[in-house]
């Protein structure tokens, strides 16, 4: 997607580099990534992204170089397995797909992005797929064309992660969630723990009562609230506001004696039955950075309205389709 590749767009254009961007606008059958699913080549040779999950890297590559070389922009199909003999079986994402490559846009419409992704407001961005390839932006996709002759991909906030106490677990979920696209906040009222140096670059921290936070922070069913402090008179005035609010996953660090023990002392508070304690998938986990991944999993398989079990004991779709969010 747009948004996972901007990182590296923004670095090379502020060094001097052009880039090209590869966008997945249409495909024919089935495929290991969504449309919108973006690489992005620079003049100096690096890239980032991919369009199928390696199947036809390369030849985006060689069609990027080309642009960035000079020639023209282009919508292009390729097959992955096309150059395969008879006998040889074909990937799994044997679809034709179609692939618009040309230069990052430059002037309001990088702006556009820039400001959207730094500032993490929506934004929706249309591509036109005949020369000479136009972009535009409006602030929903209703303000776009809505016709076969643009591809239209929305950018969307991402979902805000609340982590209660600023602990080297919040720490370690911070690292995996922030790059998962999350808004990742850290409330602890205690000064001594809530100092930035103690999260990862792209998480904030707020040195104040959690429940105050809460009460005055706008939050939606796409948000999640862990509270890990491991502190009862922290936790349970966390896990109060929480639960008062909409947001569609609230979880709490604790073994299961711990646990029955904060279910005794809230009893009768109203949504109770929502809390997920103790917080986590399934994995055994031992180490601080294995629990991190645990309670995260879990966080977004709610969030996708999934369970967190086996892939291979389940069928159905493996992706949820959904907006791109915003990084």
């Amino acid at each position: 997607m747009l948004a996972e590749v901007w990182p590296f767009v923004e670095r090379r254009h502020a060094a001097g580099q052009r880039v090209v961007l590869a966008r997945l606008v249409r495909r024919s059958g089935p495929g290991s990534r969504p449309l919108g699913a973006t690489m992005a080549v620079a003049s100096d040779g690096g890239w980032t992204g991919s369009i199928s999950g390696g199947c036809v890297e390369g030849l985006l590559l060689d069609e990027a170089r080309a642009v960035l070389d000079g020639a023209e922009p282009r919508l292009t199909s390729v097959s992955p397995g096309a150059d395969l003999m008879p006998w040889e079986p074909a990937p799994a994402c044997s679809g034709e797909l179609g692939v618009l490559i040309c230069p990052v846009p430059g002037g309001r419409v990088f702006a556009a992005i820039a400001a959207a992704l730094a500032n993490r407001r929506p934004l929706a961005l249309a591509t036109e797929l005949t020369p000479p390839f136009r972009w535009s932006t409006a602030a929903e996709r209703l303000g776009l064309p809505q016709d076969e002759s643009h591809f239209v991909e929305e950018l969307r906030p991402g979902p805000v992660l609340v982590l209660v106490g600023a602990t080297d677990l919040a720490a370690a979920l911070a690292t995996l969630a922030v790059p998962l696209g999350h808004r990742v906040v850290v409330v602890d009222p205690r000064p001594a723990y809530a100092q930035p140096e103690r999260v990862p670059a792209g998480a904030d921290v707020v040195c104040t009562w959690p429940d105050e936070w809460l009460a005055a922070t706008e939050l939606g069913a796409s948000d999640a609230v862990l509270v890990v402090t491991h502190d009862p008179r922290i936790d349970d005035r966390a896990i109060r506001a929480a639960l008062a609010g909409p947001v569609g996953y609230v979880g709490v660090l604790g073994s299961r004696d711990t646990h029955a023990r904060r279910l005794a002392r809230l009893a009768g508070l109203p949504g109770l039955d929502r809390l997920c304690g103790p917080a986590g998938l399934d994995l055994g986990a031992a180490s601080l950075a294995q629990t991190a991944l645990s309670m995260l999993a879990e966080v977004v398989a709610v969030g996708n309205g999934r369970t967190g079990g086996r892939l291979r004991d389940l069928s159905g779709s493996i992706r949820t389709v959904s907006p791109q969010p915003v990084a």
